[in-house]
């Protein structure tokens, strides 16, 4: 399995998540349930500012 992981900073609350490029289920903000990430069958559709890469493999 091939991918990154990265943090994403919601465009709402500015709440910054690690979220895995790749994600096979939509990702929600933990603090206000922004939708990161949706699913589109390759890399997701990311929504916010990827601010870094975690971890890249």
């Amino acid at each position: 399995m091939t991918g990154n992981f990265v943090t994403v900073a919601c465009p709402d609350c500015e709440n910054e998540q690690v979220v895995f490029e790749k994600a096979a289920t939509a990702v929600a903000c933990e603090v206000c349930g922004h939708a990161l990430a949706r699913p589109t069958g390759g890399k997701a559709d990311i929504e916010g500012e990827v601010t870094e890469t975690v971890q890249a493999r």
